[in-house]
């Protein structure tokens, strides 16, 4: 669900690596941003949740990628007598989901483990009733040996359920803005073809790789949620932190008058600030498949 987005993929650090203050504050960055689309989009998940084909309310869930705990917090209000085992690559992320845990009492419910999902060893992740899986599948280099792994671990007739975006939110009128109309929709063909190589899992359908895993499809459903910035205040600092994101990865690739507008954009004293806009929204599509374990 979150972002959010999950770092199933990325290896973990050895313990006796200490990341360089760039690699902190990107990874601070990324959490901010997993944490506003948790919060803008909560109403939304919270209903996806209540939706879920589960036939007796799950005890053991497992959130595979979990990144800042989206997932992992919707599921523990959902499911008020299960615990979740929260599983991420990113040491930050984990840090940040028991912080919170912390703060709202939920601490005895959650277990954090530390893993690289990709590799063919996973850590003991018990048997669960309910795996949880939100925008972290597309980033394994094996998702279909992954898929095969959670069918393993789920208990009989345990549901697994995947979430995944076709890309990244947008925020901006298609005529926006107004000096270089259809800026964002360039940026984000730019980093989608950046990443072609790179996640090429991105946009996938799982539902053949799910039934190839000897799962049985339950439902799929694909959810489309708009929130504007007039309903939440937080939308201007999602986009602001999104579009410099994509700047980051695309600098390179647009041609310098639409990198020009977007600095505009992203220059937060300046009069074409992108939080000084009255038009902004997120506006997002997610996919969500069920598949259960019948055997």
């Amino acid at each position: 669900m979150t972002h959010a987005h999950g770092h199933a993929h990325a290896h973990a650090p050895s313990p006796a690596h200490t990341p360089s203050s760039a690699h902190s504050h990107e990874v601070n960055d990324q959490a901010d941003l997993l944490d506003l689309d948790a919060e803008i989009l909560a109403e939304h998940f919270a209903a996806l949740v209540s939706r879920l084909p589960v036939r007796t309310p799950p005890r053991e869930i497992v959130d595979l990628g979990c990144g800042t705990g989206a997932g992992t917090f919707l599921l523990l209000d959902h499911f008020p007598e299960a615990r979740v085992t929260a599983v991420d690559s990113s040491a930050g992320h984990l840090q940040r989901l028991r912080e919170k845990a912390c703060a709202r009492g939920l601490e005895g419910r959650v277990r954090t483990v530390q893993a690289d999902l990709d590799r063919a060893d996973w850590p003991d992740l018990g048997t669960p009733d309910l795996v949880w899986a939100s925008a972290s599948l597309h980033h394994m280099l094996h998702p279909d040996r992954a898929l095969r792994q959670v069918h393993d671990l789920l208990a009989p007739d345990g549901l697994l359920t995947v979430v995944e975006q076709a890309g990244f939110p947008r925020f901006l009128p298609e005529d926006a803005p107004e000096d270089r109309p259809g800026l964002e929709e360039r940026c984000h063909a730019a980093s989608d073809h950046r990443h072609a190589g790179r996640v090429p899992h991105r946009g996938a359908d799982w539902g053949p790789m799910l039934t190839g895993a000897g799962f049985v499809l339950a439902d799929e459903r694909t959810i489309t949620a708009t929130v504007e910035a007039s309903r939440d205040d937080r939308v201007g600092a999602y986009a602001l932190g999104g579009l410099r994101r994509i700047r980051h990865g695309v600098a390179d690739a647009l041609p310098p008058e639409d990198l020009a507008a977007l600095d505009r954009l992203l220059d937060t004293d300046g009069p074409h600030s992108i939080l000084r806009r009255d038009d902004l929204a997120v506006r997002t599509e997610r996919t969500v498949w069920a598949a259960r374990r019948v055997n």
